[in-house]
């Protein structure tokens, strides 16, 4: 267990303490970690986590060893020692401490806000979790959060927001979860293949050949969160099934997950086409970005259409994402942002 103590009397009084009070602009927390291997992992490769915590949380982090010192205000310290002992906990359960994980756990504590009682071995993220055969995948935003509960509790989900703040991959995740629980006999995966439009015939392969490129992000999420040869397996067996939109209509779907990735490409009855699929112990899950629709100018989305139309429908959730939830990579939370700001140009049909 870590061993926490004070270079500052301030501190004295831990979570308790009257916030009137006058606070030193400076407070010390020195962490003594127990287990070695556990504390290189929650250091990370060229301290690279201690270096993302010190960025988040504006402190200055000190490791020599198995000994961490963190320096800051003592909103920022309290908050940077509650991080590292959550992910110290999480290490000595032989979990890797991805940066992804460590932007997790800070998003996490900074959710929770100040804790007068704390204790990283019991205290547990309230964010939900998917449990896979292969690993676990935590949320790691309040709206990542929002979106695995309403993935367990609806038939129809719409993720809508940026790239990057993890809309496909926990639906991939979700629908794997339900594969692999028996839940449902089939994984379904589509996407709109913008550029090629109704001329996939004349892409060379088979069908799957013709539209990997397109579906390329959904299978790193599988063989990710899956193991290789299940995979494979289940593709040759048409357990996991790659259909076209195109290729879509006219069938009714059952005991399935069916996943619409890119969905702000599809066209307004190409939507309606889709959503009506919905079979008995079915589940539907549409992911997109408003932001990037590569229709023909003057098209109007059938996500927009569709999100606006669908808002309020009982069995029906939306979970919108914004820059703030993205997790793929710091930059892109600042690229998504200034994208953002920039003026909107006159309505198209894009939203």
């Amino acid at each position: 267990m870590p061993k926490s103590a004070s270079d500052s009397p301030s501190l004295a009084p831990s979570r308790k303490f009257d916030r009137d009070m006058q606070i030193p602009p400076e407070t010390q927390v020195v962490i003594d970690f127990d287990d070695n291997r556990a504390a290189s992992a929650l250091v990370g490769p060229y301290g690279q986590n201690l270096a993302l915590v010190e960025r988040r949380l504006g402190i200055v982090v000190d490791s020599r060893g198995n000994h961490i010192t963190i320096a800051g205000s003592r909103d920022g310290c309290d908050a940077a020692r509650r991080v590292l002992e959550t992910l110290y906990a999480q290490a000595l359960q032989g979990h890797d401490l991805s940066q992804g994980e460590v932007e997790g756990a800070i998003r996490a504590v900074l959710a929770q806000g100040s804790l007068f009682e704390y204790d990283a071995k019991t205290a547990k993220s309230s964010f939900e979790t998917i449990n896979l055969r292969k690993r676990p995948v935590r949320a790691r935003t309040a709206a990542q959060d929002s979106y695995i509960r309403a993935l367990k509790r609806h038939e129809m989900v719409f993720g809508v927001g940026p790239a990057g703040t993890g809309k496909t991959w926990l639906a991939v995740a979700h629908a794997a979860q339900l594969f692999e629980r028996k839940e449902v006999d089939r994984i379904i995966l589509s996407r709109p293949a913008v550029e090629a439009g109704e001329r996939l015939g004349f892409l060379p392969g088979d069908l799957r050949e013709k539209v990997d490129p397109y579906l390329r992000p959904i299978y790193d999420a599988l063989y990710d969160l899956m193991d290789s040869r299940i995979v494979e397996r289940a593709l040759q067996a048409g357990e996991i099934e790659i259909a076209p939109l195109a290729f879509m209509r006219g069938r009714t779907l059952t005991n399935a997950v069916i996943i619409l990735d890119e969905a702000q490409n599809t066209t307004s009855m190409q939507m309606k086409m889709f959503l009506t699929r919905l079979g008995e112990n079915s589940r539907m899950i549409i992911t997109g970005d408003p932001s990037q629709v590569d229709l023909p100018n003057g098209q109007a989305s059938g996500l927009a259409e569709a999100v606006k139309l669908l808002d309020g429908v009982e069995g029906i959730a939306q979970v919108k994402f914004t820059a703030e939830d993205v997790i793929r990579h710091e930059l892109v939370a600042r690229i998504v942002a200034a994208y953002e700001g920039l003026p909107q140009k006159p309505a198209t049909g894009k939203s």
